[in-house]
């Protein structure tokens, strides 16, 4: 059997991981023209906690915002966050997004307070610093480790801010769960010997 990552370059990796991000985030932004062109209609697309009409958003919330400042808040650190856990490589990245978002969004679903309506990408953001920051020493990769690192003292306390449950207008509940996804997905997804040939495949 050929090894599937065969030709494929770190640059070729990392080609692929920028366009991803870049797709990701123009989705997000065409998302939001399309939302305030219709009065904010994509807006009903957010969690509304306990509600079981409401479990059909769980996915969906991720990738809605409630205004450009909002998303603006989101796309610097949901670009460089997923551009850094997608060089690994794109099927593991997507894997983890895939848990991030649904773990992120149930958990919103079950715990948010009554009557609030929750969604963007924030979630996933917690959630990818969570994989980035533990991934490494769970694989026991001194780069990993070292990225973790290095994440921690950019983006640190911009999370610890996010968590706190003294702050007006955000879902701590939200980022909180989207954390513990991302720490969790580091565990599920970890690179194996035998099975890192497909996870790391691009």
């Amino acid at each position: 059997m050929s090894d599937p990552r065969a030709g494929w370059s770190q640059g070729d990796r990392a080609l692929a991981a920028g366009k991803l991000m870049l797709a990701w985030v123009a989705l997000l932004w065409l998302l939001e023209v399309v939302d305030v062109a219709t009065g904010h209609a994509l807006d009903g697309f957010g969690v509304t906690p306990r509600d079981p009409s409401e479990l059909v958003d769980v996915v969906p919330s991720s990738f809605i915002h409630f205004g450009f400042a909002h998303l603006a808040a989101n796309t610097v650190p949901l670009l460089v966050l997923g551009f850094l856990a997608a060089l690994a490589g794109l099927r593991r990245f997507l894997l983890v997004c895939a848990l991030i978002v649904v773990v992120d969004g149930l958990g919103v679903w079950l715990i948010a307070p009554a009557g609030t309506n929750t969604a963007g990408a924030s979630g996933v953001i917690f959630g990818l610093f969570g994989f980035l920051l533990v991934t490494g020493f769970v694989e026991r990769r001194p780069l990993g480790v070292l990225a973790g690192v290095l994440i921690a003292a950019i983006w640190g306390g911009s999370i610890l801010t996010g968590l706190a449950p003294t702050q007006s207008g955000v879902s701590w509940q939200g980022h909180l769960i989207g954390l513990l996804a991302g720490v969790a997905a580091a565990f599920l997804f970890r690179r194996r010997p035998e099975a890192s040939r497909a996870l790391d495949a691009p």
